[in-house]
């Protein structure tokens, strides 16, 4: 039940911001509650970590490494130029960089998996985006945008700590203990972590809604574009350094899934609502198109392997 409530996370999504748009009194009023809802979803993060996933860091720095620094070079940089190119304002190019400063989302791990990618993999550059995210998004959004907007480098320090950070050690301490347990309930803890990903778009949506109709269009192209560069430059930069095709996969995904729960939470807190809508628009995009992406590769994957089977028997 809960599988299948998962791969029907980009429809929550899209349901839940259609009804924020028209209805934002409803939601509008849980702004304090984003920062703990993304607490909520990196504690559940840390809880599906072993020791293993920390070891495969180790067995296979490679990737990783191209991966990372395609993460914090390619997306901050393509969503400052596409923001300049679209002419969006100081605090939506901010949004923006936001997004493409923050480390890889928990959904691109969902999404390697349907796709055939290499799981491990997305699950171990999740992990060591996340917690490089701690110097790395302040530093980025600063060299970006510290020209034109104050930008309180010290401070997203100490939240992003306190937000990613401690609730992953948490989860990690717990999965020690409770590892067993944990593991028959995966499923349900991704539903958990999805739920409180829709009620943050939700949120947002809600406080942007008067803004809607006149930045929306325009944000959202800007978002695709941004979702589309990552993606293709993941997958593009991983075939040419001759990697093979289940891991530019996960490259790709991981490069163009961003944490933009984690940009909400931190526009909403150092900057303003608009800066989040960026971040918003971003999530509920970025499950679509993975989700999207994810089906046609496996279905490409399903193709070949009858196609395999059937020239086996022929032969």
């Amino acid at each position: 039940m809960f599988t299948r409530f998962n791969r029907l996370f980009p429809v929550w999504a899209i349901g839940i911001a259609v009804i924020a748009a028209f209805a934002p009194n409803v939601f509008a009023e849980g702004k304090p509650a984003i920062q703990p809802l993304l607490a909520l979803i990196m504690f559940v993060m840390g809880l599906t970590l072993s020791k293993a996933d920390f070891v495969r860091v180790f067995k296979a720095p490679w990737p990783i490494a191209i991966g990372i620094v395609l993460q914090y070079t390619l997306m901050p940089l393509a969503a400052f130029l596409i923001s300049t190119l679209l002419g969006l304002s100081p605090m939506l190019t901010i949004g923006m960089v936001l997004v493409g400063a923050t480390s890889g989302g928990t959904a691109s791990n969902v999404m390697t998996w349907l796709a055939g990618g290499n799981v491990a993999l997305s699950v171990s550059m999740t992990m060591v985006s996340t917690l490089l995210s701690i110097v790395m998004t302040p530093l980025l959004v600063w060299a970006y945008m510290g020209e034109s907007i104050a930008v309180p480098v010290s401070g997203m320090l100490w939240s992003i700590g306190k937000l990613v950070v401690v609730p992953i050690v948490a989860g990690v301490v717990m999965h020690h203990v409770l590892a067993r347990h944990i593991q028959r309930i995966e499923p349900m803890l991704a539903s958990v972590a999805m739920l409180a990903i829709v009620s943050i778009i939700a949120i947002v949506v809600a406080l942007n809604a008067d803004r809607l109709a006149s930045l929306g269009p325009l944000v959202a192209l800007a978002v695709v574009l941004h979702n589309l560069t990552g993606l293709a430059g993941g997958y593009g930069i991983a075939r040419l350094f001759r990697l093979d095709e289940r891991t530019a996969r996960t490259l790709a995904i991981e490069v163009g899934m961003q944490n933009s729960g984690l940009a909400v939470a931190l526009a909403s807190q150092f900057f303003s609502a608009t800066a989040a809508l960026p971040g918003a628009l971003f999530s509920v995009w970025h499950n679509i198109s993975g989700s999207l992406l994810a089906g046609f590769w496996k279905r490409r994957s399903d193709d070949t392997r009858v196609g395999e089977a059937r020239g086996e028997r022929a032969s």
